[in-house]
């Protein structure tokens, strides 16, 4: 019985900190125990005391922990540590896999992909995109709502903060930025607080740096002439055309 989910959902789903806090838990031998019950997982966490945890194969934050948070319902380290065990069978973490980027960088690197390196990051982006969707529920999902536009921006801010820089990848951005773009002007996707937009502009200043550190970058906004965009955020790079 495998997990429905995988470490990459667990991490892109939740705030650093408390990955971090999990994480901990799990590479120090805190978890004790570990087994796999009808529907899910089980184990105890040691923590200030001994704490009895469980979590669902389907959703890693649904399940039940004895700590303070716990009792309240809110997802806590304990569960994520266990939900952390189900997915990689205990088997040791390594750099990738507890690195997690809450907002994009510019990497700072110069260079070209491969054609299966760009075909790979082209395909990773179409997916993290996925997570960027209409808003169609009730009022009672709007929260669920949001933490899958979180989710879809922080997979996004990971791809994107390791690309080498370089025209290829400066059209590669150029092009996700009017993909998301359109899902905000004629997509339904309600940026009411502001997750998109503010990525949009993090973006922005990234391909400005990529500009001043590789001139030949600019070529890849003659593409947003004559683009009319929710915020007129491409005004600024226009302006590097001339």
């Amino acid at each position: 019985m495998n997990p429905n989910y995988d470490l990459d959902k667990i991490k892109f789903s939740i705030d650093k900190p408390i990955f971090d806090r999990a994480v901990e838990l799990y590479e120090t031998g805190k978890i004790k125990n570990f087994k796999k019950d009808y529907g899910g997982y089980s184990a105890v966490v040691i923590g200030t005391q001994p704490y009895e945890v469980s979590v669902s194969n389907k959703n890693y934050d649904c399940g039940n922990c004895d700590c303070y948070l716990g009792q309240k319902g809110v997802l806590c380290k304990h569960m994520i540590s266990v939900a952390i065990c189900a997915v990689t069978g205990d088997k040791e973490l390594n750099k990738i896999d507890k690195e997690l980027i809450s907002s994009p960088e510019c990497s700072n690197k110069l260079g070209e992909m491969s054609e299966e390196d760009f075909a790979e990051v082209k395909k990773t982006i179409a997916t993290s995109i996925k997570y960027i969707k209409a808003y169609q529920g009730p009022s009672k999902t709007w929260f669920s709502y949001q933490n899958s536009l979180t989710e879809g921006v922080r997979r996004l801010s990971d791809v994107v903060s390791k690309l080498p820089i370089s025209l290829q990848s400066a059209e590669l951005l150029v092009s996700m930025l009017l993909r998301l773009d359109k899902k905000l002007c004629v997509g339904g996707v309600d940026d009411s607080n502001g997750i998109i937009g503010g990525f949009i502009d993090e973006i922005v200043d990234i391909l400005k740096d990529y500009a001043k550190l590789d001139p030949k970058c600019i070529k890849a906004f003659k593409k947003l002439r004559n683009q009319e965009t929710c915020f007129s955020w491409e005004e600024s790079l226009l302006k590097l055309l001339y």
